[in-house]
């Protein structure tokens, strides 16, 4: 029989062990928060810095050459209302319109929660949501979108994205996704790729990035 000495040894060890591995995870993902943090910030200054008129070439250039999968009728396409210096969708989101594409946009709920998409033509008004950003009516019939166009602070070319850190693009993925597949394609200016992504497990990679020089396509195989 092993003495109770020795066991209360083991127990010991094995309780160190599991403290310090806890300690290295919290360590790990603060130092990648850290790096998401920083990287964030060079990349929206790099967006800040384009000219209104590179801005408007580049949001007309996503139009013109139009989504990477094909648009079906009544297809749903959910964008989003430009914010700070988010590329604009709404160039593309017209063009998809007219192919018959049906739009929606996100209203915002609470941190930790996946979006709610709302139906939305260009001749509703918006209104102002809890963060400010401008939302369809809530008595706008809710959907799932088929394709998601997000916006990014910057991407990587793993198809890896940094929002804004409240993490609800990845909560909608992860929700949505039960219900039925979707599209995600990020929209970005060229300048806000960076090298690499620091993702962590929670993360959802996009299937597709389009800047105003390139389709980006995430899928493999």
């Amino acid at each position: 029989m092993v003495p109770t000495y020795f066991r209360r040894e083991l127990r010991d060890r094995v309780l160190q062990r599991r403290s310090r591995l806890r300690t290295f995870i919290v360590l790990f993902n603060m130092a990648a928060y850290r790096s998401k943090a920083e990287l964030r910030a060079a990349a929206l200054a790099a967006r800040d810095a384009l000219s209104g008129k590179a801005r408007t070439a580049a949001a007309k250039a996503l139009a013109r050459r139009g989504l990477p999968v094909d648009v079906t009728a009544n297809m749903v396409v959910s964008g989003y209302a430009p914010i700070r210096s988010e590329i604009d969708p709404t160039p593309l989101m017209l063009a998809l319109a007219a192919q018959g594409a049906r739009l929606a946009l996100p209203m915002v709920n609470a941190r930790g929660q996946s979006l709610t998409f709302r139906l939305w033509s260009p001749n509703d008004r918006l209104m102002l949501g809890p963060l400010g950003i401008p939302e369809p009516s809530p008595a706008a019939a809710e959907v799932v979108p088929d394709v998601m166009l997000v916006p990014l602070a910057a991407f990587d070319r793993a198809g890896h994205r940094i929002g804004y850190g409240a993490g609800h693009y990845d909560y909608s993925f992860a929700h949505l996704r039960k219900v039925k597949a979707i599209t995600g394609i990020g929209l970005a200016f060229a300048a806000q790729e960076i090298e690499t992504v620091p993702a962590l497990a929670h993360d959802v990679a996009l299937d597709f990035v389009l800047t105003e020089k390139h389709v980006f396509d995430f899928r493999g195989g």
